[in-house]
């Protein structure tokens, strides 16, 4: 019942905030234009400081653990190359295909992991060492599906141009920017020589950051389209939530990790997607209402699935 409540806690408030957005919207509040901007805003500025701020905090030297890295960051690529190559065998409409995968693999381990490792062991343990494994690579790997399932993409035949645009965006990400700067930062220890005056102005940057996608998400929801995109909704939430977790837990297990190296994972492979993928989808041309949808979907249902697994890894003693 204490894993429950907790994962509803953290999940819940979630989804009445993107919930709230949609509302708002209907009642006329945001004007024409408004979320467009704010998808720019926050995909330029509150998400790469928010990523920097989170990372510079942490020492990450003292911290590291290396098994851990490499393990996040191979189970990212495996996940990401079978989910694209399946989405290009069976999906037929090619225009939801870089939302679909990008939805699928990407999870918000960046926003709710150190919440979550906070609560249940009263620190951040290990969810730095997962940010470094996976987070740079979740954003490389969604530049690249974006620019190649992007609608003028699809429509250009030549590969070359298609990897250019591909190697540009990732050289230029703004998420991927903020991720070599904090890891800079936490290396330097900027954050012991920042006055008082920066700090706040990143923290207040960064704080806006999640809330701010919420209301956007909600905002940009369309009700209709989305009813439209049930199955593919239905089966990005399988995938993310039910797949992912089995498998990689499962091996991770087998592989021998234990205790808060092992929850860091749980917290990886079974938060929702994540609320930038909206962000990045709708800024590289791709499906913003099937995005939408999976972030609202998995959000609510992983109050169920993360609860789930976090009781099965602690039942069978993997987790102290």
């Amino acid at each position: 019942m204490n894993n429950l409540v907790f994962s509803l806690n953290a999940t819940m408030p979630v989804f009445l905030v993107i919930l709230a957005g949609y509302i708002f919207n209907r009642m006329g509040m945001f004007k024409e234009g408004f979320v467009p901007s704010c998808n720019k805003f926050i995909f330029n500025v509150c998400l790469p400081i928010m990523v920097f701020a989170d990372l510079a905090k942490e020492n990450i030297v003292t911290s590291f653990n290396g098994s851990l890295v490499i393990y996040s960051a191979v189970i990212t690529i495996i996940a990401f190359a079978v989910i694209w190559i399946c989405a290009r065998l069976f999906i037929k409409d090619r225009s939801i295909i870089g939302a679909f995968v990008q939805a699928s693999y990407r999870s918000s381990v960046a926003v709710m992991g150190f919440a979550f490792m906070q609560n249940i062991y009263g620190s951040t343990g290990l969810i730095p060492m997962i940010i470094i494994g996976c987070v740079p690579l979740y954003n490389i790997c969604a530049v690249t599906v974006l620019t190649f399932e992007a609608e003028d993409s699809r429509n250009d035949p030549d590969e070359k141009n298609k990897l250019k645009k591909a190697a540009i965006g990732i050289i230029t990400n703004p998420i991927i920017l903020g991720i070599i700067a904090g890891c800079i930062g936490s290396l330097l220890n900027v954050y012991s020589y920042i006055p008082p005056i920066i700090d706040k102005t990143l923290n207040s940057l960064s704080a806006i950051a999640t809330p701010l996608s919420l209301i956007v998400i909600g905002a940009s929801f369309e009700g209709r389209k989305a009813i439209a995109k049930l199955k593919p909704t239905a089966v990005c939430c399988a995938v993310k939530l039910i797949a992912m977790p089995l498998v990689f837990l499962t091996a991770a297990i087998l592989m021998g990790f234990r205790d808060e190296a092992l929850l860091a994972l749980v917290i990886m492979l079974g938060s929702p997607t994540t609320p930038s993928c909206y962000i990045m989808a709708k800024n590289m041309k791709n499906d913003g209402v099937l995005t939408s949808s999976v972030i609202a979907a998995t959000t609510l249902l992983s109050s169920v699935t993360l609860t789930f697994w976090i009781f099965i890894v602690k039942f069978m003693g993997y987790i102290s």
